[in-house]
């Protein structure tokens, strides 16, 4: 029913909207040039999409019906996760726990770089802490289970895309949304999103 570029975009919109990643652009472009900070962050985004639409067209080799209720399970248990985490939040602003380790992570950057900033050190800073703080996340294991079985190019761009309206919303105006982000509303449709998702993944296969 969805497109891979739709199923990309929509998903990773909503997932880092408010995210780590989305934080730690915002607090940078607060200290240094947006557009240096932006070209790092993107640049970063786009590389782990593509690693991870190859690691999903690697993983597309295996039989069909192990990826396609893998797909399922994965996407209804992040699902299932997210609307947890929500019930379990306070409701009003975005979490601090995630704007502080946002904030540590680049303190720690800060410190060992040279107090003498150039524009490739800053591009080089947004992209290796955008890099670190995605690796690993839900949205990485989630565009692996759509390059699985969707348009690898369609995933792809729509990811990036999404990534990028993110990363754009979060250097040019973080600091003035970032009090009014509902953590838990985000972590709901987010929530709601993935089970969609995996609802969908079931309906095609049957």
């Amino acid at each position: 029913m969805l497109t891979g570029f739709t199923a990309g975009l929509l998903l990773i919109t909503v997932s880092e909207l408010g995210d780590k990643t989305f934080f730690i652009a915002a607090i940078l472009a607060m200290r240094h040039s947006r557009r240096l900070v932006l070209i790092g962050a993107i640049a970063a985004l786009a590389a782990m999409t593509i690693i991870s639409v190859v690691a999903g067209q690697a993983v597309s080799f295996l039989p069909k019906p192990y990826i396609h209720y893998a797909e399922i399970v994965l996407f209804i248990s992040f699902g299932l996760k997210l609307l947890y985490d929500a019930s379990r939040m306070a409701g009003s602003s975005c979490d601090s726990e995630v704007v502080d380790e946002a904030k540590e992570a680049v303190e720690q950057a800060e410190k060992q770089r040279n107090k003498k900033k150039t524009p490739l050190s800053i591009v080089l800073e947004a992209f290796v802490l955008t890099f670190m703080a995605e690796w690993g996340d839900r949205t990485q294991f989630a565009t692996i289970a759509l390059a699985a079985s969707n348009n690898a190019f369609g995933v792809t761009v729509g990811a990036i895309l999404g990534h990028s309206i993110c990363a754009v919303i979060a250097v040019t105006c973080g600091r003035l949304i970032a009090g009014r982000i509902s953590e838990r509303q985000l972590t709901l449709i987010g929530g709601c999103l993935f089970i969609v998702f995996g609802v969908i993944a079931a309906m095609e296969g049957s």
